[in-house]
């Protein structure tokens, strides 16, 4: 556990700071290609995918792990499981908590799983441009749908750090119909009525986790258009052209007193409630791709 924390906080030491495509663009760019030399040294191999904006360019960074042999008798190969975070931030917030947390979590499965077998495609992307209006993501899924690719589903880490036990540290979210904690401690997932396998997988390995990582789960009809709180990362964009995806998050602004100012520094994360995340989605990925013995 200590020498997680110990990978955790280096990681966090260099993502966190203003990452924006106006005001801090070279940031942007050195963040991208630290999460592609990460990914590279836990031996998942990376590639880009090119989205333009504004006349210029940005790329979402995609690191991919796929099965050593097909499993027998299985001709074709599985629908890819996806998992993703966005590292932009908004104009002058370090982004500690949004997204530098959600980044810890891909770098933390790609450095757990990086002799891991599998049966299915794992891939690990890290989008851009999520605050402007999800166009990173928007690319992706739109790109998957216009070449009929198929998704096993997609778990978007968004805000994943930020926990606490004092009553009264937790806001619900207007329009939400479950009653939530007033304790800002679990994680939130929110999938659609597609992805409830996904959820319900997540949530029996987060029971498993020592110690357990409480959860909160939302399950909305159609694309979340009737609850839009619940449509505020890129799963929503996974939504939109038809494929399962679910958020995790500690539900940002409705938590987090830091969320999009300056103060979403490192020193305010919960080191642990972050391991628990990036165990949990672990261990959902070996559930959903891992090679059987």
């Amino acid at each position: 556990m200590a020498n997680q924390h110990v990978r955790i906080t280096r990681h966090l030491e260099a993502l966190v700071g203003a990452r924006h495509p106006e005001t801090s663009p070279r940031a942007l760019r050195r963040a991208a290609h630290y999460l592609a030399t990460q990914f590279s040294k836990s031996q998942w191999p990376t590639s880009s995918q090119l989205v333009t904006a504004w006349g210029k360019t940005y790329r979402n960074v995609v690191a991919t792990k796929y099965p050593s042999r097909p499993r027998q008798g299985e001709g074709e190969e599985l629908a890819p499981l996806l998992v993703g975070a966005h590292y932009d931030t908004v104009s002058e917030s370090p982004g500690a908590d949004d997204n530098a947390s959600g980044l810890v979590v891909l770098l933390e499965v790609a450095s757990r799983l990086s002799l891991t077998p599998l049966a299915r495609p794992v891939w690990l992307v890290a989008f851009c441009l999520e605050e402007q209006d999800r166009l990173g993501s928007q690319a992706f899924a739109s790109r998957l749908k216009e070449e009929g690719r198929e998704l096993a589903g997609a778990i978007i880490l968004e805000c994943v750090g930020f926990a606490r036990t004092e009553a009264g540290t937790q806001q619900a979210p207007p329009g939400v119909p479950i009653a939530v904690p007033t304790q800002g401690d679990f994680l939130a997932m929110v999938g659609n009525e597609a992805s409830k396998d996904l959820v319900l997988q997540l949530e029996e390995d987060s029971r498993q986790q020592k110690p357990r990582l409480k959860t909160l789960s939302l399950l909305v009809p159609g694309r979340g258009e009737v609850i839009p709180h619940t449509r505020r990362s890129d799963h929503a964009s996974f939504w939109d052209a038809g494929y399962p995806a679910v958020m995790l998050t500690d539900t940002a602004n409705f938590r987090n007193p830091h969320y999009h100012r300056e103060t979403d520094t490192m020193d305010t994360l919960n080191l642990q409630f972050l391991s628990s995340v990036a165990a949990t989605v672990t261990a959902t990925i070996l559930h959903i791709a891992g090679a059987r013995p």
